[in-house]
């Protein structure tokens, strides 16, 4: 009611605002989100043996180089089988079953590799491995498409690519300390984290999936689709040019007098910087244009491996590492929202697929073209770079007339 100060003024007594702060980043979302986010930040935590998978089979299984290569590259084989079946599966079978049976059965695959003591029996749970631990992110990604309104999936994305990069930075630290303990701890752990996921999804994670049709659309609905063909291939280049962190980037620091542990270190950075300004500036991005905020990361991206063609020293490439996850942080807000909005509700698991097709063909490619680009020399490689990323962001705002007709078309 009014209060009367003593200068006979009235003035309304109000309530304090609640924390607005707070509200504009994680409000409004539905409790299945949470459930969603709190498993992948849980199997992020427990997400131990993949980083680790190349020492384990040489100390640990005495494989050769080659041998161990060869197993990951089955790994790899088996995680694009996963995201084809996942597709299908979440589709057709349900997102909630999909998801239950990718984390579950991940789990057993794991406990399979740590025992496995032959080179077929190491392919073998490999190829497991990768089919069922790549199968659960179309359905997971789909679920977000079912459950959030067209305009909180940046928002909601955004919170899962957080919870992705901060589990994973401390499953690396915790996991280098268990594999001194022994590595049987890494998989074990994995498994476990992989088991409790699924029993997750299975009791908090209703069905979101729309009735299924028999002979309705499949995959040739996505390939047709050339708004989704082009995004897809997009994104490829895109990928191809941000893992040149993991692939060529230590080979080119070595060239210039660097050492490992200075890689380490400023790559280190890129994981530090999204833990602490990916929340802040998700709520801010998720109110802009889609594919202009994907065509600002494309270019940041691109300019922060270009401006590496400048430098020698640490504190150069610390600048350039900067630089270029400001454009992952900027780009991850929004791309897979993006897919949401282009993709049919019947067809969301298959359209997921598609785009983790192209981001798994993008992390593949990474260390052929750029290797060989990198025998011409660090500034054919950063420069070329540049370019993919310019490319790759005008890309984006000549799609951009498309992609907001089917956004809006979504609300």
């Amino acid at each position: 009611m009014p209060a009367r100060p003593d200068d006979g003024r009235v003035t309304t007594l109000t309530k304090p605002a609640p924390p607005g702060f707070l509200r504009s980043r994680v409000g409004g979302l539905p409790r299945v989100f949470w459930v969603l986010w709190g498993g992948t930040f849980l199997s992020r935590l427990g997400a131990m043996v993949a980083p680790f998978l190349g020492l384990y089979l040489v100390t640990v299984r005495g494989l050769s180089l080659g041998q161990s290569g060869v197993v990951m590259a089955v790994l790899g084989v088996g995680t694009l089988a996963g995201q084809v079946l996942g597709g299908v599966l979440a589709d057709r079978v349900g997102r909630r079953f999909t998801l239950t049976l990718a984390t579950i059965a991940s789990g057993a695959a794991m406990i399979a590799l740590g025992y496995a003591a032959t080179f077929p029996l190491l392919l073998a749970a490999a190829l497991a491995l990768g089919l069922f631990m790549d199968m659960h992110r179309p359905a997971a990604q789909a679920v977000v498409g079912d459950i959030v309104p067209a305009a909180d999936r940046p928002r909601a994305f955004g919170l899962l690519f957080w919870a992705i990069n901060f589990g994973y930075a401390v499953a690396m630290v915790t996991g280098g300390t268990l594999a001194e303990r022994g590595f049987l701890w890494l998989f074990w752990i994995n498994a476990a984290v992989c088991a409790a996921y699924g029993l997750l999804v299975w009791r908090a994670v209703p069905e979101t999936r729309p009735p299924y049709v028999p002979g309705g659309p499949g995959f040739r609905a996505v390939l047709r689709d050339r708004v989704m063909v082009v995004y897809c291939l997009l994104t490829l280049v895109f990928t191809l040019v941000l893992m040149q962190c993991m692939t060529t980037m230590p080979l080119a620091m070595r060239a210039d007098g660097l050492s490992a542990r200075a890689y380490g270190l400023v790559v280190a950075a890129n994981g530090v910087l999204i833990v602490l300004v990916q929340p802040l500036v998700t709520a801010w991005l998720s109110r802009r244009d889609s594919s202009r905020v994907m065509a600002a990361g494309c270019a940041l991206v691109g300019v922060g491996y270009g401006l590496t063609a400048l430098f020698d020293s640490f504190a150069g490439y610390a600048v350039a590492v900067v630089v270029w996850t400001a454009g992952e942080i900027v780009a991850a807000t929004v791309v897979q929202a993006i897919v949401a909005d282009l993709a049919p509700p019947d067809l969301r698991g298959r359209y997921n697929a598609v785009y983790g097709l192209a981001w798994s063909g993008g992390f593949m490619l990474a260390p052929i073209l750029g290797t060989r680009l990198l025998e011409r020399g660090t500034s054919v490689l950063w420069l070329t770079c540049l370019a993919l990323g310019l490319l790759a962001a005008a890309g984006q705002l000549a799609l951009r007339p498309a992609v907001r007709r089917r956004h809006l078309s979504s609300v």
